[in-house]
């Protein structure tokens, strides 16, 4: 019999130091993630272990698994001690080290294993850790496992097994690397600013663009898991005027910037303006439907209204479908409906056949926008950029809101504008023209200017977007209009970024 964790365990007491720790709220909707040490201890950890094995077993899937860290000061022993759980529950383990999320995702089809647990916080602050698992490649983990998963290691449900082992991938980076680059060089000559944040990205992206024929301006890539000048993270602000200052001081064709694991992209210009990836999304969709017409693109519901309604993607015969935000939802969608590619305006995009193999992948989003800039030899990233029709839109905000308190928060912003539509009323002073209630609200008005509240899968906060194909001021008006329902709920705080 195995005990059950605790939600809370002061640290520095004999209690932290012999009985597991998991703090409920750690189980996300498609991942897990904690605040090491206040969240969740190393036994906690070797608990999730048993509970992963547990969970593969019961789905009936071969018990082999693919693992890996991220580049904290901390991801290392995290591993371990999931590891260890997962031996216990009889799972055989590869350990391909320090590496990328989508490394991991890859691993599972050059290993031909179907399980993976990849040790990451992704983008969020230091202190923070997590797990990203599937146990279907390319797929990770929706609602229903992560259900299962919580039931199992909250209530120490655990079946262990015999027959668990360990072995160490070596140099596996290598393998990773080669597969990206094992293909034609680029004809054109670009000039790439790889940041990296000090993030993992930073021992990899550089030499796979290199090798790809890029000349790279490397940007905070030396890894430091302090994190000494911004969090990596392509939808920071910060990090975007890094990589703005970068791109003019250097004269470069675009720069690239990855986040914490290397599943996501972010863009700037040759004129230093960043470009949100629901922007980037569609000029690569404009580009793809080219040489694919009529090819089916999935979009989440935080992304531009431009995919529905642009032109050139309208003469391609594209197909758009909008989903719900998250990489396992996403990942899913795209692979389950064939689409092309999936793009997540957080920068997560999904490459299926023949680009990639429906996982998220920085990098491959990155070659994705190189090839594009090589089939367009007399235009820049930024005369690609100026092609598309003009919106306003915001960068993702966020204001904190309890985990224990944000889904019933936008329950209730849901019923909100369910209700202002019944009634007739205006929103930002127009007509309701539609409703999208598949992840959150996106409320869309007369003009085309729409905005979206929904909670965050990862974080204690919500996550707010508005765009307006009419002016600036319409969506300043949408945003004030959203914002304006949220602050009649005193459970939602400040943002971390606004218009």
């Amino acid at each position: 019999m195995f005990p059950k964790p605790a939600a809370q365990l002061a640290p520095n007491t004999y209690a932290y130091e012999s009985q597991p720790m998991v703090k409920p709220t750690g189980f996300r909707e498609y991942d897990a993630r904690w605040l090491l040490g206040k969240e969740i201890n190393l036994m906690g950890v070797q608990w999730l272990g048993m509970g992963i094995g547990t969970l593969v077993h019961e789905m009936g899937v071969r018990p082999d698994i693919v693992t890996g860290h991220d580049f904290r000061g901390y991801s290392a022993s995290v591993k371990m001690a999931l590891i260890s759980g997962m031996m216990a529950s009889g799972m055989r383990v590869r350990d391909i080290g320090l590496a990328l999320s989508p490394m991991a995702y890859f691993a599972q089809f050059d290993l031909d294993v179907p399980c993976v647990a990849m040790v990451t916080a992704s983008h969020n602050d230091n202190g923070w850790t997590g797990v990203k698992m599937g146990a279907n490649r390319p797929m990770t983990f929706g609602p229903d496992e992560m259900t299962r998963l919580k039931d199992i290691v909250l209530n120490a449900k655990f079946k262990t097994k015999e027959g668990g082992s360990y072995t160490f991938i070596d140099d596996f980076p290598a393998r990773y690397i080669a597969d990206l680059t094992n293909r034609p060089k680029l004809k054109r000559k670009l000039r790439v600013v790889a940041a990296c944040g000090n993030g993992t990205a930073g021992a990899f992206a550089p030499k796979v663009l290199e090798a790809i024929g890029c000349e790279v301006i490397p940007l905070d890539c030396d890894l430091d898991h302090t994190f000494p000048k911004y969090n990596p993270n392509p939808e920071d602000m910060k990090m975007l005027h890094a990589m703005r200052d970068a791109v003019i001081n250097a004269g470069a064709d675009v720069g690239f910037g990855f986040d914490g694991d290397g599943d996501r992209c972010g863009v700037v210009d040759n004129e230093g303006d960043e470009i949100f990836a629901d922007k980037i999304g569609v000029m690569l969709a404009r580009d793809i439907s080219a040489l694919h017409p009529g090819a089916t693109f999935v979009v989440d519901v935080k992304s531009t209204g431009l995919f529905a309604t642009d032109p050139v993607l309208i003469k391609n015969k594209v197909k758009a479908d909008y989903w719900k935000t998250g990489h396992s939802y996403m990942k899913r969608r795209v692979n389950e409906s064939g689409a092309m590619v999936g793009f997540e305006k957080s920068g997560h995009f999904f490459f299926n056949k023949p680009f990639g193999r429906g996982y998220d992948d920085g990098l491959i989003s990155a070659i994705a926008v190189c090839d594009m800039l090589d089939r367009n030899p007399d235009k820049s990233m930024s005369d690609l950029k100026n092609a598309l029709p003009k919106t306003w839109s915001s960068p993702t905000m966020s204001p904190h809101c309890d985990d224990e308190k944000k889904y019933g928060i936008v329950d209730a912003v849901v019923k909100h504008f369910e209700d202002a539509q019944k009634k007739g009323d205006k929103v930002a002073g127009q007509p309701i023209r539609d409703l999208v209630t598949v992840n959150g609200v996106r409320v869309t008005v007369e003009d085309g200017t729409w905005g979206l509240v929904r909670a965050s899968s990862n974080k204690p906060e919500l996550v707010v977007v508005v765009e307006s194909p009419a002016s600036e001021q319409r969506m300043r008006d949408m945003f004030k209009a959203v914002d304006g329902v949220l602050r009649t709920h005193p459970e939602v705080g400040e943002y971390n970024q606004t218009i």
